[in-house]
């Protein structure tokens, strides 16, 4: 047996905010999204503005990074080098969902929607530094 960090609501709650404060420092209307390890719904928010449909697709990008352990763009990449089979996995493989990375271990993810996937990218990553966390795994 061993103990793993988990995320917590007051954890999703700082990154929610931090990535609220950078997407409104923009003036980017986005949906930020913020699942546990297992891909489990923690935090929704739409800012006004939003599109509709990005609170659909924030929720899957966070998804997507928690559970493939990459971040959502990774498996963007796969697809756009042709590797079309991967459009067959249970994920969305956009830009905008990074994995929040503590101690070395994947604790959840941070999806963002609504301007361009690059700048939900940007966002996230502002949610997940209010926590000292990382996107990256390390090397």
């Amino acid at each position: 047996m061993r103990t793993r960090l988990t995320l917590t609501l007051d954890d999703a709650r700082q990154i929610a905010a931090a990535a609220e404060a950078e997407a409104l420092k923009r003036n980017w209307p986005v949906t930020i999204a913020i699942v546990d390890d297992g891909g489990n719904l923690m935090w929704l928010q739409r800012l006004d503005g939003a599109p509709p449909m990005s609170t659909q697709i924030a929720p899957e990008k966070a998804r997507t990074c928690a559970l493939a352990r990459k971040p959502s763009k990774a498996i963007e990449d796969v697809v756009n080098s042709g590797r079309l089979a991967a459009l067959r996995m249970p994920v969305l493989p956009l830009e905008g969902g990074e994995m929040i990375i503590v101690d070395g271990e994947c604790v959840g993810g941070v999806g963002v929607s609504g301007v361009k996937s690059s700048e939900d990218a940007i966002v996230a990553r502002a949610g997940i530094s209010a926590i000292g966390a990382s996107w990256e795994l390390p090397a």
